[in-house]
């Protein structure tokens, strides 16, 4: 088939490899425009951009599809077969849906109708979910409302963080899409119940912050979830510490407070519970053990962490 491919991070990366690995034709690629990236914030290609660039490909990258007078006819001039779109991060307006022959399929990385939107691997964790997935889904106009074609499930673990699940979800993904390609007449599109569906809203920044009131199960799962992005932090002798890893643990005390120093690392009374800190990183600094931050650090039991 000509397949016509929209995406972004590596998510996206790695369905666009097993595409071209299947034998499939891919005369172009859309994804987002070089960003700043790194501490010298220097403007980098995207992991699709990269791939695209590897494999000889076109590239498209422009800033807004609604905003881009020539973008349909320069699609329409691929005769494509069928769009495969995944994590993009641009909406697709449905005059483009349509110029396909096939129309556009979605790779979204949840159980559809749980979890449309912009972040559903974070919205997960951040419930608490046993299981999360990949849904193949023949795009509408709606945001992730279409048809499912295709759907497997994948359990997610006490110690899964988004960096771990986005990693497991996209080999599912890009296996998923090419069985769909390649049997796309034998899957009957299954409606999505709407009244099932929630919404994983775009995480923020200001999320990612610690409210040490909050048990010890939801600021574990808040650490995991915003781990690689933006990654939960406290503050501490008023700078901020980001945790990247924690472990939930007996224990009890004001919440905020230092209840435990060891080997291991340092242990915060919660609202209910405790977590041990694991894995922190100072401002200007590099993610390193905590019990390693200790040796630079004098941390004492009875030292608050604020709230905000």
């Amino acid at each position: 088939m000509r397949v016509l491919f929209a995406g972004t991070p590596p998510f996206a990366a790695a369905a666009l490899e097993a595409i071209v690995a299947a034998g499939h034709v891919v005369p172009a690629v859309l994804t987002q425009p070089d960003r700043p990236a790194g501490r010298g914030m220097k403007l980098a290609a995207s992991a699709v951009a990269a791939s695209a660039s590897r494999l000889g490909i076109p590239l498209l990258k422009p800033e807004s599809l609604r905003a881009d007078p020539g973008i349909a006819q320069s699609l329409a001039a691929y005769e494509s077969d069928v769009m495969v779109v995944a994590a993009y991060g641009l909406i697709i307006p449905a005059a483009l849906l349509a110029i396909p022959r096939h129309g556009c399929i979605n790779i979204h990385a949840s159980l559809l109708p749980r979890w449309r939107g912009a972040a559903p691997i974070q919205r997960a964790i951040l419930a608490g979910d046993a299981k999360t997935g990949i849904s193949i889904m023949q795009m509408d106009a709606g945001l992730d409302t279409g048809d499912v074609l295709l759907m497997e499930e994948l359990a997610i673990t006490p110690a899964d963080t988004t960096a771990t699940l986005t990693h497991s979800l996209a080999a599912i993904g890009a296996s998923l899409i090419v069985r769909t390609l390649a049997q796309r007449a034998h899957f009957e599109p299954k409606p999505q119940d709407g009244d099932q569906a929630t919404y994983a809203a775009k995480v923020t920044r200001g999320e990612a912050r610690i409210d040490w009131s909050q048990s010890s199960a939801q600021i574990d799962r808040q650490v995991r979830a915003f781990n690689p992005f933006p990654v939960a932090e406290t503050m501490f002798e008023g700078q901020p510490l980001k945790i990247w890893r924690a472990t939930p643990c007996a224990g009890s005390g004001e919440p905020g407070k230092v209840i435990q120093c060891d080997e291991r690392g340092w242990t915060i009374a919660c609202g209910e519970g405790a977590l041990r800190l694991d894995e922190v990183q100072k401002s200007g600094g590099r993610r390193i053990p905590a019990a390693q931050f200790l040796l630079g650090v004098k941390v004492q039991a009875g030292a608050a962490l604020p709230s905000d």
